[in-house]
């Protein structure tokens, strides 16, 4: 009889239905699951007249899925990376460069303290070891910080490897995906697992870089940077690789195909991108100007040196109190091996008692200087503006980590209104399909009952 075929159909649709509403129930908290529904079509009459219709069917399992709102959220993620991975490197900067008992203007005061304090007994042998102690204390400290961006270029680097092995193989799992993708969605399967999956692995690979996505008839999807390189194209997938080179403190790459493409590390964008400019806008850049002030006080310092005598008899020219070393060594700034007390020439003309040539010395704290980011300054203001601009640097970043975050969280919440679970509306789903399914057992149980009348009639 049609109409328990009808009622058949209709309970077997229900119980489709609430397994759906069970898979979603057991994912709720699921990350990155996306809730699914059966989509039900009714099956229309035969040819006869008095055909209703021959019941219901599961088309198909619907994933409520925007892509405009995944689009988003991977946007999102892109920017937070950027901003997140270079704030602890800033704000480590900034304490150590604003700390005002270790900062390079206290050592820089202490030491030309130390030369004011020496002026009214130039002969003091105690006066001139403290002037000594204050030059060693100074250079320390340049060489402290210099070390301290040292290890920041070395942690940066480190970190930037890490990133790119972890985007490899997130990048390989996608192609995989997409060739299984493909392959279930040929084979009228349901793939909407390994769409999460995939989905979750390009968000935590858009953290990573900006990347673009788009969609494929066949159900794959191709991934790029924001620059155009292809990362995958339906299971073909790139390699990328970050290696140090001569002229780079670490250049990209990306192998596709048999093919090498070059890559600016600066607009990859994400945590890779974020880092790179870190590395070469602020980190290089602050090295370099703490580098520029460490060499020209030393050459500042040593020339005047030179111009002056030593208490010695008979007077002796004065020699160089610094070496300055470039490249980033550790010892950036030392004093001259064997110099002592007496080697400072601070007589102008040899006279005992003269004190010319220590004025002059003195004078140097009020003269100009050159570093690379904030240009003419006086010795005494450099690293004080320095200081100044990394503090604005940090609070400027610190300012879209927060934005970013706001983004991003808001970016989750439109896809979670989407495609998330929302327990209320699946407990009323079971409800209905229960009540669905059990009507339709009704329907099947009257039907046997009219059967078995007719049958009587007819016996």
């Amino acid at each position: 009889m049609a109409i328990i075929n009808n009622a058949l159909s209709g309970a077997l649709a229900a119980q489709v239905a609430l397994s759906a509403s069970g898979q979603n129930i057991a994912n709720l908290q699921t990350k990155g699951y996306t809730r699914q529904s059966a989509l039900l079509t009714t099956l229309g009459p035969d040819a006869s007249p008095r055909s209703a219709g021959n019941g219901v069917q599961v088309s198909s399992l619907l994933r409520f899925s925007d892509n405009y709102k995944s689009q988003a959220m991977w946007r999102a993620a892109a920017d937070l990376g950027a901003h997140s991975q270079t704030q602890p490197y800033l704000s480590q900067l900034e304490n150590v460069m604003g700390d005002e008992t270790a900062s390079l203007s206290a050592g820089i005061d202490l030491f030309f303290g130390a030369l004011n304090a020496v002026a009214g007994d130039p002969g003091s042998t105690p006066l001139r070891q403290q002037v000594l102690t204050s030059a060693n204390l100074m250079a320390e400290r340049f060489n402290g910080l210099n070390n301290v961006f040292n290890a920041q270029r070395e942690s940066v680097r480190n970190q930037r490897s890490a990133i790119v092995d972890s985007a490899n193989a997130q990048i390989a799992t996608i192609a995989s995906l997409n060739q299984k993708i493909s392959e279930a969605q040929a084979g009228n399967v349901s793939a909407s697992a390994m769409i999460d999956a995939r989905d979750q692995a390009i968000d935590n690979l858009a953290s990573k870089m900006a990347l673009e996505v788009s969609d494929n008839g066949d159900g794959t999807r191709n991934i790029s940077l924001k620059t155009g390189q292809a990362l995958v194209l339906g299971n073909l997938h790139g390699t990328l690789k970050a290696e140090a080179t001569v002229n780079s403190p670490q250049e990209f790459s990306l192998n596709f195909a048999g093919t090498k493409y070059g890559l600016e590390a600066a607009k990859l964008g994400g945590q890779l991108g974020g880092l790179a400019k870190y590395e070469t806008e602020k980190l290089i850049t602050l090295q370099g100007d703490i580098a520029a002030i460490a060499e020209q006080l030393a050459t500042k310092i040593n020339s005047q040196l030179a111009q002056g005598f030593k208490p010695t008899t008979p007077a002796a020219a004065g020699t160089a109190l610094f070496v300055y070393s470039p490249g980033g060594n550790a010892d950036m700034l030392k004093l001259t091996s064997g110099f002592v007390a007496d080697d400072l020439a601070f007589s102008s003309d040899g006279t005992p008692g003269d004190t010319g040539n220590l004025q002059a010395l003195v004078a140097i704290k009020g003269q100009k200087i050159t570093a690379g980011s904030i240009g003419d300054v006086l010795l005494s203001d450099a690293d004080t503006q320095i200081v100044g601009r990394l503090g604005v640097d940090s609070q400027l970043n610190k300012a879209a980590l927060k934005t970013t975050q706001t983004v991003r969280t808001q970016s989750i919440d439109d896809w979670q209104s989407t495609s998330g679970v929302n327990q209320d509306e699946e407990a009323v789903n079971l409800v209905e399909y229960q009540n669905m399914y059990q009507a339709n057992l009704k329907v099947i149980a009257i039907a046997n009952q009219l059967f078995d009348a007719t049958l009587a009639m007819m016996g």
